[in-house]
């Protein structure tokens, strides 16, 4: 039998909250047992209520967004996605990740009539793979200002079997990236290249706020740039990131919308594939906590060129989806947790 998912909707106009619930209506395993107008209303209704997911804007009276997600987070982990209009709210989206939020969506201004079933089929997927996320594993913040300020020492190594570091990764992404890469250190001997699934728009705002945070460069991939050690690029939302050899031996990043069947774009299979065929035996993919499967055609690639493939453990994942079908599939050389990542990272390097 399959559980209903009790969802309380978090806005301060009284259309957008008519508007969700009927959206949400349409599907007969979700369930709105109630509606808030502001943070405060969100924290007694949370609690007496105690929904399994909540939907909830950014900018409210009161309470706004972020600081209803930071205080509930302290109250009672619950997957939280947030539904914000693309604007100025970029810095705001980015806060309400860091303090927990699960998942993001953007709406249209307004909810226009005309595109809320297109709002509405990803609502519903968004409401769906929040409802399976782990809770105790929403906060973690507060630990990455330690390894911002007190980065973590490794023995200097003299040379490495590989050539580049990739990283897959999508629910709980920004969270989980923001949690390992500060611990990296300014030398760390390859290139990192990063795809995480994030609606356009937001991928820039995200490798800066990282940047600050971190030893590493970190920056949005923007297409041509030769990749080097001490650096992480970040594929930008809505372009699949690739790889491309030069005769003198350098390699570049090459940005194309091609293929465009992909469930994602970015797409981690894409990356994958492609660092297979330029780098050979010589690559290190690893699949960090997201939902779906993207990753494993990739790892699949990797490992028949002799690469290596590392997973994150169920237990320090938000969603065990795209690791896990990795592991499933055999593909993963080391499952490890993410506390443990960036020194198992360091040293295979």
């Amino acid at each position: 039998m399959v559980d209903i998912i009790r969802v309380l909707i978090v806005d301060d106009s009284a259309y957008v909250r008519k508007v969700v619930r009927e959206m949400l209506s349409h599907n007969p395993f979700i369930e709105v047992i109630g509606a808030a107008r502001n943070g405060l209303e969100a924290l007694e209704l949370t609690e007496t209520l105690r929904p399994d997911v909540i939907t909830s804007d950014l900018v409210m009276p009161e309470l706004d967004g972020v600081g209803f997600i930071r205080q509930q987070m302290l109250r009672r982990p619950v997957p939280i996605v947030v539904m914000s209009s693309l604007g100025d709210d970029g810095p705001e989206v980015l806060a309400a990740l860091d303090a927990g939020a699960v998942d993001f969506l953007q709406k249209p201004t307004a909810l226009a009539t005309e595109k809320m079933f297109d709002v509405r089929g990803e609502l519903i997927e968004a409401i769906k793979t929040a409802a399976r996320a782990r809770p105790e594993n929403l906060i973690r913040a507060e630990k990455v200002e330690h390894f911002a300020k007190a980065p973590i020492e490794y023995p200097r190594i003299a040379e490495t079997r590989f050539d580049a570091v990739l990283i897959g990764v999508s629910t709980g992404g920004p969270q989980a990236l923001r949690y390992m890469i500060p611990q990296l250190p300014s030398d760390f001997p390859v290139p990192i290249l990063m795809v995480m699934h994030m609606p356009v728009g937001y991928t820039a705002m995200y490798a800066e706020k990282l940047n600050e945070i971190s030893q590493l460069t970190v920056a949005q991939a923007a297409g041509g740039e030769e990749i080097a050690s001490g650096t992480a690029l970040l594929a930008p939302a809505g372009k699949h990131l690739a790889f491309k050899r030069m005769a003198n031996g350098s390699v570049l990043t090459r940005l194309t919308l091609r293929p465009h069947d992909t469930p994602h774009r970015p797409s981690v299979d894409v990356m994958f594939e492609s660092a297979s065929a330029v780098f050979g035996q010589r690559v290190l993919g690893l699949v960090m906590t997201g939902m779906g499967t993207d990753g494993r055609a990739g790892a699949t690639h990797i490992k028949a060129n002799g690469g290596v493939i590392f997973a994150e453990a169920e237990e320090s994942c938000i969603v065990f989806g795209m690791p896990g079908a990795v592991v499933e599939a055999g593909l993963a050389d080391r499952v490890i947790k993410l506390e443990d990542m960036a020194q198992a990272l360091t040293e295979a390097v």
